[in-house]
């Protein structure tokens, strides 16, 4: 089983990207999440690799962090909920964000992801309750990402709306309230995300 690859960045697309390790090219699945933190083609990445074999096919899925594959293997774990569906929670989330629904048990926040209906979500929450992996995630102090939160989600909104994915849109959200503070107004902060997202 392969478990950690690391190499040149060949080709890069928001799903997946193909690795040249030793000459050797390996396509690899990706959640959005690891794709925004890779470098452009030429770069070199490692990436934590979960080997999903089936009689037709083996596939690679790869994640830059422990806790999205952690994550993942836990959702595939679930009865009706594969790789690609997994992948596409991911990809419509952001991990401690993932997490931190779960606990709530907010299923709004989980039917919002593309491709998960009320009783996938219904079900995400009744499985991995009890048994998320807390060791990974680490909590914000002062609260930013609590979801629910009016001007973190006019930003968000915002942000979308000009046409950000959202993973890329909480990641330039979460970074400009971290630097200007909740007192600097929902202009000043946008005009911060904006810059977070051009970095």
């Amino acid at each position: 089983m392969i478990a950690h690859l690391r190499g040149r960045i060949l080709e890069k697309q928001p799903t997946r990207v193909v690795l040249d390790v030793g000459g050797v090219g390996y396509d690899v699945a990706v959640p959005l999440s690891t794709f925004y933190g890779l470098g452009e083609p030429g770069s070199d990445v490692a990436l934590r690799v979960h080997t999903h074999v089936r009689e037709d096919a083996l596939a690679l899925y790869g994640f830059s962090t422990a806790l999205e594959l952690d994550l993942f293997n836990r959702l595939i774990s679930i009865s009706g909920i594969g790789p690609k569906l997994a992948l596409a929670v991911l990809s419509g989330i952001e991990p401690p964000d993932l997490v931190s629904a779960i606990e709530r048990g907010d299923l709004a926040r989980l039917t919002a992801i593309p491709g998960v209906g009320k009783k996938t979500s219904e079900r995400i929450v009744l499985e991995l309750k009890d048994r998320l992996p807390r060791a990974h995630v680490v909590e914000a102090a002062d609260g930013i990402a609590v979801a629910g939160t009016g001007l973190r989600d006019d930003l968000l909104s915002a942000l979308m709306n000009l046409g950000y994915h959202r993973p890329l849109a909480e990641k330039a959200v979460d970074a400009a309230l971290k630097t200007t503070g909740r007192e600097a107004g929902f202009e000043r902060t946008l005009k911060q995300a904006l810059r977070e997202v051009a970095k």
